[in-house]
């Protein structure tokens, strides 16, 4: 990773303060930014790869709204064959810049009967149900600790300032626990209904490896999910990635509002 970093550092001069990763259907955020460099990820040494529809796979410097931004455009699931610590790999690049605040985005599956599609959720909590962990294995004492907390995995602090900025804005915000799964396929209405029952909110395949890596890391973390089907019990419909990110683009505008006001603020 210190490859990457160094790598990354040596082609632009301009030094982020806050990491953006965009997820499926949200690559529109990129148009408001004022690119200084951007970069493909396969010229940038150690990198994984995206090989998802709707995920470009550049890594772009910036300004946003006058803030020095690092933005992921299309990011890597575990769902494509990456092991954990590879598809993280990037929040450790992001943390080796120096980079200490974090700004995930999702499409998710509600599950909570209050939920409209094209909704967007502040998530407030996760539940790891994708059988692994970016932290297994031999620990390094000097980047992370052993045992990270995680009764604060995504910043209470961001999270009172979005709510702030939704309401100067008129934007509509929902909070909820998100439950991450493995994918690649949609959940079955039992799964749906028994996540719900768990306390989830919402349902999606990414995120919550990212969050882990990076709160052992030490970067505070704010995420958002864009609903994007429901999984609620009788309004269960057939799902499809078409369908997903067609609701994301819809959302898309108060997403990109939503982030360029927060941005000046964190």
């Amino acid at each position: 990773m210190n490859e990457s970093a160094s790598y990354l550092q040596s082609c632009c001069n301009l030094k982020p303060e806050v990491a953006i990763v965009l997820g499926s259907g949200l690559g529109g955020l990129v148009d408001e930014i004022l690119i200084e460099k951007e970069i493909p990820y396969h010229e940038i040494p150690n990198f994984p790869v995206s090989t998802v529809q709707g995920h470009k796979g550049t890594l772009i410097f910036g300004k946003l709204n006058g803030v020095n931004v690092l933005v992921m455009s299309g990011r890597f699931h575990y769902y494509e064959g990456y092991d954990m610590q590879t598809l993280t790999f990037p929040i450790q690049v992001m943390s080796r810049m120096g980079i200490k605040k974090l700004i995930l985005s999702n499409a998710a599956g509600g599950l909570n009967p209050s939920f409209d599609i094209a909704d967007i959720m502040v998530i407030t909590d996760h539940i790891n149900l994708m059988g692994n962990n970016p932290l297994l294995g031999p620990n390094d004492d000097t980047i992370g600790p052993r045992f990270p907390d995680m009764s604060e995995a995504y910043s209470r602090r961001m999270v009172k300032l979005a709510q702030k900025v939704g309401e100067e804005q008129n934007i509509k915000l929902q909070h909820g626990v998100y439950v991450g799964v493995t994918g690649p396929c949609y959940e079955t209405p039992a799964e749906y209904h028994a996540f719900h029952i768990l306390g989830a909110d919402a349902v999606g395949m990414s995120t919550v490896p990212e969050t882990i890596m990076a709160r052992y890391l030490g970067m505070e973390v704010f995420a958002l999910s864009v609903i994007t089907d429901l999984g609620v019990l009788g309004q269960i419909e057939k799902a499809s990635h078409e369908e997903v990110l067609n609701a994301a683009a819809k959302a898309e505008p108060k997403m990109i509002c939503l982030v360029k006001e927060l941005l000046p603020q964190l």
